[in-house]
């Protein structure tokens, strides 16, 4: 395997860096290549070996982040065949790892200055997570069509994220994930 170039990966945290703190101001549609380029302190030349556009920066940065997430959705089922939320242990979940991780990010996402194109794109990853991880059957069973039922749970989910944000991340991780843990096993308790 190939090391990557220090250079490209410093070039690409300053692109990355730059395009998080002009997202704070304006839309992505607004922002300039040669904006993003003053604020990362490179030239146009460097900027174009690397990507298209700006859209082309926030897409690649985009699924590295959903690539992140999922890995830290799918922890809990690392070692079960079939998770028992009832037994869902808080130290297994990672959702809460990732958004601490990506903060920055997910506070322009959550942040009511910037628009809803950006809620809509990680609702609709989350939601497609859920239905990969999510069986027909299950929603079958429950006589609930499968796209209605990730929906819910998938704005369930970033709605407890967007709250942690709008405390100001008080809570720590270990804290909010037992809260998840908590307000998952209100619907499991129930006898059948």
């Amino acid at each position: 395997m190939m090391k990557s170039d220090l250079r490209i990966i410093k070039t690409k945290e300053a692109l990355r860096t730059a395009l998080l703190k002009l997202l704070k101001e304006k839309s992505l549609e607004q922002i300039s290549i040669s904006q993003l380029c003053r604020e990362a302190k490179i030239n146009r030349g460097t900027f174009y070996l690397h990507y298209e556009n700006v859209e082309a920066l926030f897409e690649e940065y985009f699924r590295e982040i959903t690539h992140d997430l999922d890995l830290a959705y799918r922890e809990p089922y690392r070692f079960v065949q079939e998770l028992d939320l009832a037994k869902l242990n808080p130290k297994t979940i990672r959702i809460f790892n990732h958004i601490d991780k990506f903060k920055s990010f997910y506070s322009i996402v959550f942040s009511r200055n910037v628009p809803m194109q950006y809620y809509y794109l990680l609702f609709e990853t989350v939601k497609t997570l859920l239905l990969r991880n999510s069986s027909r059957e299950d929603a079958e069973e429950l006589g609930v069509d499968r796209q209605l039922y990730a929906s819910y749970y998938a704005n369930a989910i970033i709605g407890v994220m967007m709250q942690w944000y709008l405390d100001g991340f008080k809570l720590t991780v270990e804290e909010i994930n037992i809260q998840l843990v908590r307000i998952i096993s209100l619907g499991s308790d129930k006898p059948d």
